[in-house]
């Protein structure tokens, strides 16, 4: 065995076990931390496959930014955990089925039959000035363009969709008002009341 296919397994374990813990961890701080495990063996996994920039887009992009603010967020919501499983054993049959037809599935696409050296040929080796980030750009803007707009304008989308959510005035929703703060009067919010002096006893 060579040592590019033992980093390949360990970093497949490593995934598969993370992604395992992700969904059976009682703490969704737990669950999180994991998740960013997973995230760390799949780049892993890209740089094994020559895709450099793949790599670091996930670890800076996924693990740096959105994971991070994502455990900032499930650490300082006041989330109740048994509430949240209280129908984990009710539904357990229901998702074990749907984990067996996905698992079904993706072996039908990704099983041995269509993938491995007997149905794809190795990739020829690229010389040293090759860049894969080049090649990504061109397939992106060229091939991909329409697929490439389209995702973009849904994340546009859900990007509008959440400000509009998070901007709606609700009745037990709390907010600042900066025009009225600045138009207010000293008048307004002190009062001035006469009293008569005492003395002091």
């Amino acid at each position: 065995m060579s040592f590019e296919k033992f980093l390949f397994y360990v970093f497949a374990a490593f995934l598969v076990g993370s992604a395992l813990m992700v969904i059976t961890r009682k703490n969704p701080v737990h669950s999180a931390l994991f998740l960013v495990l997973a995230f760390f063996n799949s780049a892993g996994l890209w740089m094994l496959a020559e895709a450099e920039f793949l790599a670091i887009a996930l670890v800076l992009v996924y693990v740096g930014a959105v994971m991070v603010l994502f455990l900032f967020v499930v650490m300082m919501l006041d989330i109740n955990i048994a509430e949240l499983r209280a129908g984990f054993v009710r539904n357990a049959p229901v998702a074990a089925v749907v984990a067996i037809v996905m698992v079904v599935e993706l072996f039908m696409v990704v099983g041995p039959q269509r993938f491995g050296l007997d149905a794809v040929s190795a990739p020829a080796a690229k010389p040293a000035e090759y860049s894969n980030t080049e090649e990504l750009g061109l397939a992106l803007f060229t091939e991909h363009l329409y697929a490439f707009e389209i995702a973009a304008v849904i994340l546009l989308v859900g990007i509008v969709a959440a400000i509009g959510l998070t901007m709606r005035r609700r009745p037990d929703s709390k907010y600042q008002d900066p025009a009225s703060q600045i138009a207010v009067k000293a008048a307004d919010r002190l009062r001035v009341i006469k009293m008569d002096a005492e003395e002091k006893a």
